[in-house]
C-alpha cells in the first residue's frame, strides 16, 4: 500500500515539474505542500481574526452595526465570485507568478508584456500593504496588550513602530528557515484561527453580563466619519458611509491569491491551487460573520466601546465581558493569529516578488532572482518584503488615520492585480485554455461580474474616510496607488518595454526548438537567451 501511495504521490510531482516546465520554469522550490496546507497558506493570511479587530473601530464609526453585518454578506459573495474566476485561471496557470503570469498568459502576444508589467506592480503594491495591515494590527495589539494588568506601560506612535519592526524582523526570521518550518507553523495556524475564533465568540457571548438587541445588532446606522452632525452622512449621504463602510469586509477578504503564489511548492497544483482559494474564501467567510455577531452582540456600552482608553475596542469587549485576566488571554489569542496571518503574508510576498524577479520585472531582480540552495526559500526577496512593509508603516508616525489608508491600498492593489487577468480572460475569452478546475456554463458571467465588483472597490476605498478632509485625515492611498501607476507607466514608456517581455518564456522556447516539458531544458533556454533578451 505504501509503495502505491509512494509511486502515486512521486507521479503527481513528476506531472507538477512538466506542467510548470511547460509555462518555461524549472522546479527550484520545495514542493511538499498538500491541499490543506494550501488552503491553510490563504486561510491564515485571510485571518478574520485579524482583519475584523484591526477595523473593528473604523466599522463601528463608519456605518455601525448593519453595515458591518450586511456589509459583510454582500462583500463575501461578491468576494466569492472573484474567487471562482481566479481559481479557474489558477488551474489552468499554476505557477508562483500567479496574477501577473495570468496577465500575460490571457493577453493576445503583442500586449502581453504591459498587461504582465502593470499586473505585476499593482500585485507587488498590494502584497507590501497588506503585509504592513497585518503586522502593523499586530503591534498595536501587543502594544494595547502591555497596559492590561496595571502594568504602567503607555504606548506612543514610537513604541508601536518599534514593536512593528520587531514583530517584521522576526517574521523575516521565520521565512528565512525555508519551507519545512512553515510547513508546521501553517497546521498550527489554521487550529489556531479555526479553534481560537470559535473560542473567542463562544467566551464573550456566555460570559457578558447582558446581551444588545438583535434590532442594535441588524439595524443599527451609525455616522461617526466627522464631528456630531459633520460626517459625511450629512455632508453626502448615509449611502457613501454604507460605501466605503465597507472596507472592514473587503480588506479581511482578501490575500487569497496566497494559493496560487504557493503552487509551485504544492502537490497536484492545477487543483489544490484553485480550491484553496475557493475553500479559504468559503471558511472565512462563515467564521467571519460569526466572529463579527459574537462581538457586537456583547458590546456592553457603545460610547464606552468607541471611547475605550485602550484605543482598540475589541479589547474593551474583552475586558467588559471576562475580566482583564480573560482579556489577556483573548488577546493572546487574537495576537498569536495576527502572527502567523503577517508570517505567511510575508511568504506570500516574497514568492510573488521572486517570480517577478525570475522575469525581470523589479529593479536589481539578477540579485532578488535567486533561491537559496540550503534552505530552498527565496530568501533576499523575504527581506525585501519586510523592508518595504515597514518603509509603508511609517506614515503612521504622523496621521491619525494612516492604518485604515494601508488597508485601502492593500485592497485596491490586491483586487485590481486579480481584475486585469480576469478582464482579460473575458476580453480574450477565445483563446482561453482552461484547467481541470473550471465553471462550465456559468464561467463567462461569473468572471464579468467579479471584474465589476472590483472596479467598484477600487473607486470606493480611494475615497476619502473622515470629514474635513486635511492633511491629518486624507486617505492617502490615492497617493500610494498614483505613485505605482506613474512608476509603472513611466518606466515603461522610458525603458521596460524595451527588456521586458514578460513571463512567456515558454512561447519563445518552444520557437527555438527547445523541449520545455522537460524540465532540464528550462536550463538550456535561461542560457540561450539572457532575461533582459527574452
Amino acid at each position: 500500500m505504501s509503495d502505491s501511495n509512494s509511486s502515486s504521490g512521486k507521479g503527481e510531482m513528476a506531472a507538477d515539474e512538466a506542467e510548470l516546465a511547460r509555462m518555461g520554469y524549472k522546479q527550484e522550490l520545495k514542493r511538499e505542500l498538500g491541499l490543506l496546507q494550501n488552503f491553510g497558506v490563504s486561510f491564515s493570511i485571510i485571518s478574520v481574526i485579524t482583519g475584523i479587530p484591526s477595523l473593528f473601530l473604523y466599522g463601528l464609526n463608519t456605518g455601525g452595526p448593519a453595515v458591518m453585518v450586511w456589509g459583510w454578506v454582500v462583500v463575501a459573495c461578491f468576494t466569492m465570485l472573484v474567487g471562482l474566476a481566479m481559481a479557474e485561471i489558477c488551474s489552468a496557470h499554476p505557477t508562483s507568478g500567479g496574477p501577473y503570469f495570468w496577465a500575460a498568459m490571457l493577453s493576445r502576444k503583442p500586449g502581453a508584456p504591459l498587461a504582465s508589467w502593470i499586473t505585476g506592480w499593482f500585485n507587488l503594491l498590494g502584497q507590501v500593504a497588506v503585509t504592513t495591515g497585518i503586522s502593523f494590527a499586530c503591534a498595536n495589539f501587543i502594544s494595547t496588550a502591555c497596559t492590561l494588568g496595571n502594568t504602567g506601560f503607555v504606548p506612543t506612535p514610537k513604541t508601536t513602530i518599534g514593536i512593528y519592526a520587531a514583530v517584521l524582523f522576526t517574521q523575516g526570521l521565520t521565512n528565512t528557515f525555508g519551507v519545512h518550518l512553515l510547513h508546521i507553523l501553517n497546521n498550527i495556524s489554521v487550529w489556531w484561527h479555526a479553534v481560537g475564533t470559535t473560542a473567542l465568540v463562544i467566551a464573550i457571548l456566555a460570559k457578558a453580563p447582558t446581551h444588545q438587541s438583535g434590532k442594535f445588532v441588524f439595524q443599527t446606522f451609525t455616522d461617526g466619519t466627522g464631528p456630531p452632525g459633520q460626517g459625511w452622512g450629512d455632508r453626502a449621504s448615509h449611502a457613501y458611509v454604507v460605501i466605503i463602510g465597507i472596507l472592514m469586509a473587503q480588506y479581511t477578504l482578501t490575500g487569497f491569491d496566497a494559493s496560487a503564489h504557493m503552487t509551485e511548492e504544492t502537490r497536484n497544483a492545477a487543483m489544490s491551487g484553485s480550491i484553496g482559494i475557493v475553500m479559504a474564501i468559503g471558511v472565512s467567510a462563515i467564521l467571519g460573520w460569526f466572529l463579527i455577531l459574537g462581538l457586537l452582540f456583547s458590546i456592553q456600552d457603545l460610547d464606552t466601546t468607541l471611547t475605550s482608553t485602550t484605543g482598540q475596542p475589541v479589547t474593551q469587549i474583552f475586558l467588559d465581558t471576562v475580566g482583564e485576566k480573560g482579556a489577556i488571554v483573548l488577546m493572546v489569542i487574537v495576537i498569536g493569529a495576527m502572527y502567523f496571518c503577517g508570517t505567511f503574508s510575508v511568504t506570500s510576498n516574497s514568492r510573488m516578488m521572486y517570480a517577478f524577479a525570475r522575469d525581470g520585472g523589479i529593479p536589481g531582480h539578477n540579485f532578488f532572482a535567486k533561491v537559496d540552495q540550503r534552505w530552498k526559500s527565496p530568501i533576499r526577496t523575504v527581506w525585501l518584503a519586510c523592508t518595504l512593509s515597514f518603509i509603508l508603516g511609517l506614515p503612521s508616525l504622523g496621521s491619525s488615520v494612516a492604518f485604515a489608508a494601508a488597508t485601502s491600498i492593500a485592497t485596491i492593489g490586491l483586487y485590481t492585480s486579480y481584475g486585469i487577468p480576469i478582464a482579460l480572460r473575458v476580453i480574450y475569452r477565445d483563446q482561453f485554455v482552461r484547467g481541470p478546475f473550471h465553471l462550465g456554463a456559468f464561467s463567462y458571467p461569473v468572471a464579468v461580474a467579479a471584474v465589476a465588483w472590483i472596479i467598484f472597490i477600487t473607486i470606493a476605498f480611494i475615497l476619502p474616510q473622515i470629514n474635513p478632509v486635511d492633511s491629518q485625515t486624507l486617505n492617502y492611498a490615492i497617493v500610494a496607488v498614483g505613485i505605482v501607476i506613474t512608476y509603472s507607466v513611466g518606466f515603461w514608456v522610458l525603458s521596460a518595454r524595451k527588456w521586458f517581455k514578460g513571463p512567456i518564456k515558454q512561447i519563445e522556447a518552444e520557437g527555438m526548438g527547445i523541449d520545455v516539458m522537460d524540465p532540464t531544458k528550462a536550463d538550456v533556454f535561461e542560457k540561450t537567451v539572457p532575461i533582459e533578451d527574452a
